[in-house]
């Protein structure tokens, strides 16, 4: 009853239906409209045509509450959630991915298992933090230095081998 006169729309699809309600009124032109949301006075055209047929209600997007037509079906998020529960778990969405391809047949991209198993409550976003620099110790005297020197070197001044000084 009350919810068929009821509309949601979004910021955007608002802007847009009040900039084509100023369009209706003829306080501005279509050309300045399409300027406004960056569309061709053909397109206003056309969506000034939808909204007088349909009311406020054809300034919606056709597609909205439609899944896409690349989406995979149930059963194949519901076949790769389990197969990630019994055979993979611990393994990241990556390796998943790829151990899913090679030894189960399905292919997947990283970010749509990745989205599954967030959703699922499989896997949780962690950013790896960076170790902290470690800063040598101070040496006891001011100037002091570690120096290595790993060249051959005649050390001896021809009583011998040639030799690595580390010292």
């Amino acid at each position: 009853m009350a919810r068929e006169h009821m509309i949601m729309a979004s910021q955007e699809e608002l802007k847009r239906l009040h900039v084509i309600r100023k369009v209706q009124e003829k306080v501005i032109k279509r050309v300045g409209a399409g300027e406004i949301l960056c569309l061709s006075s053909r397109q206003i055209r056309r969506i000034v045509k939808r909204v007088e047929v349909e009311g406020d209600r054809g300034i919606i997007h056709r597609s909205r509450g439609r899944l896409s037509n690349r989406a995979f079906p149930g059963q194949v998020k519901d076949r790769a959630i389990e197969l990630y529960r019994e055979k993979y778990r611990g393994f990241g969405p990556t390796l998943a991915v790829e151990k899913l391809l090679e030894r189960d047949g399905m292919e997947l991209s990283e970010e749509t298992l990745r989205g599954w198993l967030l959703g699922s409550g499989d896997w949780k976003k962690s950013r790896r933090r960076r170790g902290h620099r470690q800063w040598r110790e101070r040496k006891e005297h001011c100037g002091e230095m570690v120096q290595v020197d790993g060249s051959h070197h005649d050390w001896l001044e021809g009583r011998g081998p040639e030799c690595v000084l580390m010292g």
